[in-house]
């Protein structure tokens, strides 16, 4: 297990009070009634799945290896322990005072800082749809904008963090006790999530979150092309082509997709690949270059080369480390 990364300057970490502050003493008490469901739910480490099918709850009793995902547009609220997400070269940081939403799915690094089996790492995550995004947004009664400081770009990024309010702990509460009524789930938890969703939207930051309903906007294109590359990522990557079955310029594709996603669509398709390889070479058992050519490399050299780069050490290497740690964690060796 490796210690947890310094915080680097290039972080991002939202500090600012709302306007009309939530009462902290309740933000306190809920957050803790909130901790103390999770902690009663969940028997062990990891991301538990539960009778409500979008939602798990999320315990660590210790820092973590970063962990390489592809990440499905979410809102993942910590009450306990700190976690620090790479998107692309960029670096975001969040805690209890803030959540954090991704929009889009795209290829993340993840990992726990501060846990421990006395005050372990909880969070509640709750996924979401593009389509559900949308509908909400037309019964909205008003316009979702950037606040007026907010300096432009021609899409937001796909990653974001904004600071936790009191109504929004509360509809997450709802949503977790409902996890002890088991014959509620169906009637009232589409509603908890409809509410955590437009406490999402009508947050500060909630703009970032309606590009991806907009119908109009360049959100559904990105991920279209996102779709595209997550069923094609084997095959090479011509620009044009994809440009043109989303209907986009290559130059604006190129210009959305890197301000959505924090990398061009030929590093977004090179995470893919490597994400999917070490996944068959761990889950599947398959030899590095048997897993490189099945991916989409054609060179084993430059797949190596790239392995390493993303994840620290050649293929090999990495594997030995991945399955001594897995086997520490089983037999309890430090």
């Amino acid at each position: 297990m490796i210690e947890p990364t310094p915080l680097s300057p290039a972080s991002s970490r939202t500090t600012a009070a709302l306007p009309g502050s939530d009462n902290p003493t309740q933000i306190l008490l809920r957050r803790a009634e909130l901790a103390a469901c999770i902690a009663r739910m969940t028997t062990g480490d990891g991301a538990h799945e539960t009778a409500i099918p979008r939602l798990r709850l999320i315990r660590a009793t210790s820092a973590s290896e970063l962990n390489h995902t592809l990440h499905e547009p979410a809102i993942c609220l910590p009450v306990q322990g700190r976690k620090r997400v790479l998107l692309g070269d960029e670096l975001t940081v969040y805690d209890t005072e803030e959540f954090l939403v991704v929009s889009q799915d795209v290829p993340i690094s993840s990992q726990v800082m501060d846990a421990t089996p006395e005050s372990p790492y909880l969070c509640v995550k709750i996924s979401f749809s593009p389509g559900e995004v949308a509908a909400l947004l037309l019964d909205l009664d008003r316009e979702v904008q950037p606040r007026a400081s907010t300096s432009t770009a021609p899409c937001a990024r796909a990653l974001y963090t904004s600071p936790t309010t009191l109504p929004l702990l509360d509809a997450m509460l709802r949503l977790v006790r409902l996890l002890d009524t088991p014959q509620d789930i169906g009637a009232l938890a589409p509603l908890a999530v409809r509410e955590i969703l437009y406490r999402l939207l009508t947050s500060p930051e909630g703009w970032r979150l309606a590009q991806i309903g907009r119908p109009d906007g360049q959100g559904p294109r990105i991920a279209e092309a996102i779709g595209w590359l997550r069923h094609h990522y084997r095959e090479p990557l011509k620009i044009d082509q994809l440009a043109h079955s989303v209907h986009m310029s290559g130059s604006s594709l190129h210009r959305h997709f890197r301000a959505v996603t924090a990398m061009s669509p030929l590093q977004f398709q090179k995470a893919l690949r490597l994400q999917e390889a070490r996944r068959l070479m761990l889950v599947d058992g398959v030899d590095a270059t048997s897993a490189g050519y099945q991916v989409g490399y054609e060179s084993a050299s430059q797949f190596s080369r790239e392995y390493a780069r993303m994840f620290g050490a050649p293929p090999a290497r990495d594997m030995r480390r991945m399955r001594q740690d897995a086997l520490d964690g089983a037999t309890g060796q430090p």
